[in-house]
């Protein structure tokens, strides 16, 4: 049954794509409830910030776990070690009871999302070849974006509603843990690495870690080859110069928790927001797709630049959408026409990144058996510098431009409210949004060196097996 093809897919991606669904929908479900949160536990932007960044910081640091544990164990395993960690804390965090609670089960969360992340993205990479790394990224991104508007809209809808004298918020949080472990042992019992077939062509990994086997699984071997690992991803130039926009150029996806909220401090009910919010996804998850499929076409006739072009004409088409959704749309209930055409586009347009250029680029510019650990780096080093974006928009927001919790009605939202969250938003979003669109430039120079030195790594290796 593992060997499998459905739709022209193997099993184990359809799983790993299942498992994508709901690492995305699990991540949409506390900024989909801030509202309610905040009025439970009596907290501001700022503190709904520090969640965000809890989860977000201690998943950057936790990361390069994933690489190592690669090293070690198949990635099916990896992954459901990671998914029932964030499925239990998932769950946990319904039925918390205080707030500092919350924050002690979202870090937890960040752990668990460490180790998945990134053996998820190689997996992809050794699933592909070059020439259809983006359509391949750009798929596995489509289907976690529809995981992510479904988590996000389930969360918003149940928000309003109990079940049994319980707190639909909390009822959404337990449900997503419920569905959380069973993709875990679906990916457990059904899920095969990819390097143990033959969709990846470069042997030199399965030899690597069959040597590491034949040792005895020896803790002093298999760490010396994790530092060798860690040394020569963060040496390579590209990894280098992608991270630091990463860096700059998640500080806006990570303030964009904030959406839920001030769509419903304008006045939009849960339903009215949620579909907001579907449509904003919904133009993510194509855009992706979209991205993908244009890169690797240009790629094909400037395979040294064309991916660059498609992730700097995405960044910097962040700037005027930022503006026009927060600045020129009217904030008001009249306006969802508007908005939800200017979510569509952006949602459309900015996407790409990812898919067009950073995660196809990582795959070119290492050998096969440093792939996690370039991901997993990748994330730590994204992860948590970029998770301070949260608190920073509620800082903003409270002490610069004035925001009050007192001032919410919980049944009409805030006019002041939503003005001033849109301030910290528009803060955080057009000014990162171009530095990431600079910080790709470099990467005409040196991406060509770093791709045909990743490929010589690679035959000497094979030569040598």
């Amino acid at each position: 049954m593992k060997g499998k093809k459905y739709f022209g897919y193997s099993l184990s991606l359809i799983i790993i794509n299942l498992a994508a669904i709901m690492e995305r929908a699990d991540e949409n479900l506390l900024p989909a409830v801030y509202k309610e949160v905040s009025e439970t536990f009596n907290a501001g932007p700022s503190d709904l910030g520090y969640l965000t960044f809890i989860r977000n910081f201690v998943q950057g640091l936790s990361s390069p776990l994933a690489g190592v544990l690669v090293i070690n164990y198949d990635r099916p395993t990896v992954l459901t070690l990671g998914i029932f960690c964030w499925a239990f804390s998932t769950a946990a965090v319904g039925a918390s009871q205080s707030f500092m609670q919350i924050a002690f089960w979202r870090a937890l969360n960040g752990f668990g999302l460490a180790i998945v992340i990134p053996a998820l993205q190689s997996f992809i990479a050794d699933s592909y070849k070059d020439n259809v790394r983006g359509a391949g990224f750009g798929f596995l991104s489509l289907i976690g974006s529809f995981g992510g508007v479904g988590g996000g809209v389930l969360a918003t809808a149940m928000a309003g509603t109990e079940f049994l004298g319980i707190p639909g918020w909390r009822c959404a949080f337990v449900l997503m843990a419920t569905v959380s472990s069973l993709i875990g042992f679906l990916v457990f019992l059904f899920v095969v690495d990819p390097r143990n077939t033959n969709l990846t062509h470069d042997s030199s990994e399965n030899l690597e870690r069959d040597a590491l086997v034949e040792k005895g699984r020896n803790a002093r071997s298999t760490w010396m080859e994790s530092w060798k690992a860690m040394k020569a991803v963060i040496a390579v130039p590209t990894f280098q110069v992608i991270v630091l926009q990463g860096i700059i150029g998640s500080l806006p996806w990570t303030a964009m928790v904030f959406f839920t909220m001030w769509f419903e401090l304008i006045g939009f009910d849960h339903n009215g927001t949620a579909v907001l919010l579907s449509i904003f996804g919904f133009g993510c998850a194509v855009g992706s797709l979209l991205g993908g499929i244009i890169a690797d076409r240009i790629s094909r006739v400037h395979p040294h630049s064309g991916r660059i072009m498609c992730a700097q004409f995405s960044a910097f088409m962040g700037i005027p959408f930022s503006w026009f959704l927060l600045r020129v749309i009217p904030q008001s209930v009249n306006s969802w026409f508007a908005f939800s055409v200017t979510l569509l586009l952006m949602g459309l347009t900015i996407s790409w990144n990812a898919t067009a250029a950073n995660a196809p680029m990582f795959a070119e510019v290492v050998p096969a058996k440093h792939r996690t650990m370039i991901y997993a780096f990748d994330r730590a080093f994204e992860g948590s510098l970029s998770s301070f974006a949260a608190p920073l928009v509620g800082i903003l927001s409270e002490k610069i431009f004035g925001y009050d919790a007192k001032t919410v009605d919980p049944a009409k939202g805030s006019a002041d409210g939503a003005f001033a969250l849109s301030n910290g938003l528009l803060s955080m979003m057009a000014v990162p949004f171009g530095l990431c669109c600079l910080c790709y430039t470099p990467l005409y120079k040196i991406f060509k060196g770093d791709r045909e030195n990743a490929r010589m790594v690679s035959l000497k290796e094979e030569e040598m097996t």
